[in-house]
């Protein structure tokens, strides 16, 4: 049996590996710690600090809002979480923006633990993925509806590829960050037939998200898998309804307090009863010799004061 010691990260070799061998690849977003730990022991191979955090972690209205200090900081939680799966950093909005900003804030992402960076935009990011990858910084690319261009794509969510034009765009776009390097493309909101014809004729993994069965892997935001969210999109499927497991355990232990039953005997310690007495002055040496003072009223000594 192998020892903690010889866990290895993976890497995006491995992920080709897989993939040339036809496993299916899951991959869920991760914010922080704790929940980094649990989807690595549960052997999700790749976790996405994706740039979702700005609405479902911090409350955001887009992801547009998020900042490369925010993003880094999540990075860092979930890269000290996970010992096994690849991690990657989503790069936010307007931190690629050129060649050489993109080298210098994805080069943060991999100095903070991150194996990788993803980007949204397809052809007119050739240039970019290029140079990341020159550089030694594996890309994962991100098409259809790419949330941090929503104002320029109309503000409202909607599926990307139903026309002709755009279902050509979309297959320009694969192939080319596929020849700039990139170890893999996200599909988001894309119909299931165009997905998979991407698919079918790319050499790397395409990881849908609402992009039908067809892709090489999946991707959820894990608080819609788990429930946690106050919607959960129609493309997403809850294994979990955390948001009620947790109101409900807050508010019964809520009435517990309010009931006195918390904490009880198995939440509290106690000390030697002896040690309290002699701390609060109760021995018989503390007790005053005068008759008139109240008995069993302890009064410390000048030395305990």
């Amino acid at each position: 049996m192998s020892s903690q010691d010889d866990v290895r990260r993976m890497t995006i070799a491995d992920i080709a590996r897989m993939h040339a061998d036809g496993v299916r690849l899951p991959m869920l977003t991760a914010y922080d710690y704790p929940t980094a730990r649990i989807l690595d022991d549960a052997g999700i191979p790749l976790l996405l600090v994706g740039d979702s955090l700005g609405q479902v972690l911090l409350g955001y209205d887009s992801t547009v809002r998020v900042t490369l200090d925010e993003m880094l900081h999540h990075t860092r939680a979930v890269v000290r979480g996970a010992r096994r799966a690849l991690v990657i950093g989503d790069m936010p909005f307007l931190t690629y923006s050129t060649p050489a900003k993109a080298v210098e804030n994805a080069g943060r992402f991999l100095r903070d633990g991150a194996g990788a960076v993803k980007l949204e935009g397809g052809a007119r990011l050739e240039r970019t993925v290029e140079t990341l990858v020159g550089a030694g910084i594996p890309v994962m690319g991100h098409i259809g509806w790419t949330p941090q261009s929503q104002h320029a794509m109309g503000g409202k969510v909607r599926v990307q590829g139903r026309s002709r034009s755009q279902a050509r765009q979309l297959l320009s776009d694969a192939f080319t960050l596929q020849e700039a390097g990139a170890f893999a493309i996200v599909l988001e909101l894309v119909p299931e037939q165009l997905a998979a014809a991407i698919t079918e004729r790319l050499s790397i993994p395409t990881i849908g998200i609402g992009a039908g069965a067809g892709c090489s892997g999946q991707v959820q935001v894990v608080t819609d898998l788990l429930g946690l969210g106050d919607f959960i999109p129609r493309h997403a499927r809850p294994y979990a309804n955390l948001r009620e497991t947790i109101g409900a355990a807050a508010a019964a232990w809520a009435a517990d307090v309010a009931a006195g039953a918390f904490p009880g005997p198995a939440e509290a310690t106690r000390m030697a009863d002896e040690v309290l007495a002699d701390a609060l002055g109760r021995t018989a040496q503390d007790r005053p010799a005068a008759s008139g003072e109240a008995a069993g009223i302890a009064i410390p000594l000048d030395r305990d004061l």
